[in-house]
């Protein structure tokens, strides 16, 4: 039995009219009121009605249904991702042509001569390139390898490692001996040991330089290195070993017993360490610049006298600007600003610096006393975080000497990122508001300044040897080429750009890869160029996949992937090395099965795949034939110059000369020809 208020409530439900859309005021005339506004009205029943739901349950609901809304838009987005994909060309896929199997994860790649060097657990090892088989493995440290360079110095191999600790060691092979020179930065005492952050051994390895942190403070030291006694050192060993200590050391001589029983090859690599080779020598320690602050000079010619041998000038260090007006200017400026500058702020970082060595030049010109030997550095550029100013030290000085610099590059913006050519001729500096300098080191002269676009800030800038497009296809021109550049630019929003100068040409800037907005695991992570592939770089995105792009069409060549069975465990760092003088690339490979189990991360299978762009039918005959004579260069009109100056003018004469002397003849056959024709007309008329 109902209750005599339910019943009254059900009375009380009666059919409702209920309008379309939203509610508008009507005009107050009836002209303008809407003749279809009957349609405009739908009846609903009772049970149809619904009934205003009560907190928290209208959060839920709404809730519920914005996530059936979202995952519907990502159903539909993806829907329309894969038509997308299945409509594009897909690219040739190319598999590894060689696989090394490792037990151990590697963390590093180098390459020098036919050799491949992998650093791991406890040291590194020592591979063939052409084969991938394992030569010889160093494990005598008790962290891992993280870093790890190879500089070919001719018959011979200087190898630089860093460990996890950032203790930095030095390791000379030659023939079949491995010999430790030095770890630079190792100390006995653990409370005062220092990191290596970043370092640069100069082509040739006539220099090194370390950045090192330690007790709150940052540095960079540079070193000579003495090579040309560790040859003789190691041809001649009975003179560096030790008489009182050879028996200990011989045993020292032979393999280890972890070493001997894995050897895939026939070649006997030895450890030496019974002979002891020559340490570096230690030049010059460079701090960070002070900042500028107020000065001390009681006098402008106090301030002309400080920079009377132009050594620091532009730096900004000494001038006349008095403390109390440094304060003004602060205070202005804090209180123009103070609704910016409120608020939390970050922790300042650390002071980092960017280096590079520089052969002489124009524009790095040493003293006449200093004689430097040909394609050997005189000078180092550094740039510090936050910087404006680029810093040129001379390496020819020794540990006593004062360490200023002998020239100073300001510029307009801090200096983000700077980068030199694998020639050595040219340097590209990159400032923080988006802004390129190109400079031509070995002509002394600026080939331009380009601006990125809006918002665009460098993240990397490598350098492609200098290509031309000659019948559709890149070619590299014979000789020698002056003042002629491109290279590649990655941003911060995975954008990449096609940077090229020409002489006094305005350089020019072109799109290769714009900024993913939708799809962000296409955005670009690492770039590397092809020096095999003239026009060529691999490009490594964040979803693992590695593209080989031609950068003057530019499109998509082909692809490499390892087998199914692995990928790429960290696709945004992938663990990778090109060969600068072979066809060929090595790319690091985990198991997907495996990746996660950081406590057995030794037992984990990892694989090095070997990729020869020679073993490809695509890239095969790109690789072989990729140089193109000046000849040709000369006759084709639509190929740019690359020659040098003097080179074209000598053959814009030489053309023009023989030119003339064509016309001369023809101008000869032609006086000939009238002269016969003035005969024949008066023979006419005396035969008349």
């Amino acid at each position: 039995m109902t209750s005599p208020k339910g019943s009254r409530a059900q009375k009380l439900k009666l059919p409702t009219l209920t309008r379309k859309g939203t509610l508008e005021v009507p005009s107050p005339t009836e002209k303008d009121w809407s003749k279809d506004d009957e349609e405009d009205w739908v009846f609903k029943g009772p049970d149809q009605e619904q009934d205003s739901l009560p907190q928290p349950y209208r959060m839920i609901n709404k809730l519920v249904n914005f996530l059936f809304d979202h995952s519907w838009e990502i159903i539909e987005e993806r829907d329309a991702l894969r038509k997308a994909e299945l409509s594009r060309i897909q690219p040739t896929i190319y598999p590894p042509l060689l696989e090394s199997k490792l037990n151990k994860m590697p963390n590093c790649m180098a390459i020098s001569q036919d050799y491949v060097f992998i650093g791991g657990t406890k040291g590194f090892s020592i591979y063939n390139l052409y084969n991938a088989k394992r030569i010889y493995v160093w494990e005598k440290l008790k962290v891992d390898v993280t870093y790890i360079w190879a500089t070919d110095l001719g018959s011979e191999i200087l190898i630089a490692s860093v460990d996890e600790m950032g203790i930095i060691r030095l390791f000379y092979f030659y023939k079949d001996g491995l010999y430790l020179i030095k770890a630079i930065n190792e100390v006995d005492d653990t409370s005062k040991q220092t990191t290596c952050i970043k370092m640069e051994i100069s082509e040739g390895g006539d220099f090194a330089a370390f950045l090192l942190q330690g007790a709150g403070d940052i540095w960079l030291d540079v070193y000579k290195l003495p090579k040309e006694s560790w040859l003789k050192e190691v041809e001649h060993p009975q003179l560096t070993i030790n008489p009182k200590k050879k028996v200990r050391q011989l045993q020292l001589n032979t393999l280890d017993p972890v070493t001997a029983d894995n050897l895939e090859t026939d070649i006997n690599i030895s450890f030496r360490g019974d002979v002891k080779l020559s340490l570096p020598v230690y030049i010059m320690k460079i701090k960070p610049p002070k900042p500028v602050a107020g000065t001390t000079f009681k006098s402008p010619l106090e301030v002309f006298a400080k920079i009377e041998d132009c050594c620091g000038l532009g730096s900004g260090q000494n001038h006349f600007i008095k403390d109390s007006q440094w304060k003004q200017q602060e205070a202005i400026f804090n209180a123009t600003f103070k609704k910016y500058l409120d608020g939390e702020w970050e922790e300042e970082l650390l002071s980092m610096a960017t280096f590079h060595f520089l052969l002489p030049s124009c524009i790095t010109a040493m003293p006449v006393e200093v004689k430097s030997p040909p394609g050997v550095a005189c000078v180092i550029g550094v740039h510090w975080t936050g910087s404006h100013n680029f810093f040129l030290y001379s390496l020819n000085r020794t540990l006593k000497d004062k360490v200023d610099p002998e020239g100073v590059w300001p510029c307009a913006a801090p200096i983000a990122v700077s980068q030199l050519s694998c020639c050595r001729s040219y340097l590209v500096l990159a400032c923080e508001d988006g802004v390129l300098t190109l400079w031509d080191l070995a002509k002394g002269l600026s080939l331009g300044v380009i601006a990125l676009p809006e918002r665009c800030l460098c993240q990397s800038i490598h350098f492609l040897k200098y290509f031309l497009v000659h019948k559709g296809q890149n070619m590299y021109p014979e000789g020698t080429v002056k003042s002629q550049m491109k290279c590649v630019v990655l941003c911060t929003d995975a954008s990449l750009y096609l940077v090229a100068a020409t002489g006094t040409q305005r350089p020019t800037l072109s799109v290769l890869v714009e900024s993913p907005v939708k799809h962000l695991d296409e955005a670009i992570c690492a770039v590397a160029p092809v020096q095999a592939l003239p026009g060529m770089v691999l490009i490594f995105s964040s979803n693992g996949s590695v593209h080989l792009m031609d950068v003057a069409k530019p499109q998509i060549v082909c692809a490499f992937a390892p087998p199914r069975s692995y990928h790429l465990a960290v696709p945004w760092k992938p663990v990778f090395v090109v060969s600068l003088h072979h066809p060929c690339f090595l790319l690091r490979g985990d198991h997907p099965d495996e990746i996660g189990s950081a406590s057995q991360a030794e037992d984990i299978p990892n694989s090095i795949f070997y990729f020869n762009f020679e073993a490809y039918p695509l890239l095969e005959q790109i690789s072989r034939n990729c140089t193109i004579p000046q000849a040709n260069v000369l006759d084709d009109t639509n190929v740019p110059q690359v020659l040098p100056l003097e080179e074209r003018c000598e053959n814009f004469f030489q053309k023009r000369f023989q030119k003339l002397v064509k016309n001369k003849v023809k101008e000869q056959e032609h006086w000939t020809r009238l002269r016969r024709y003035s005969l024949l007309l008066q023979r006419e008329n005396l035969k008349k």
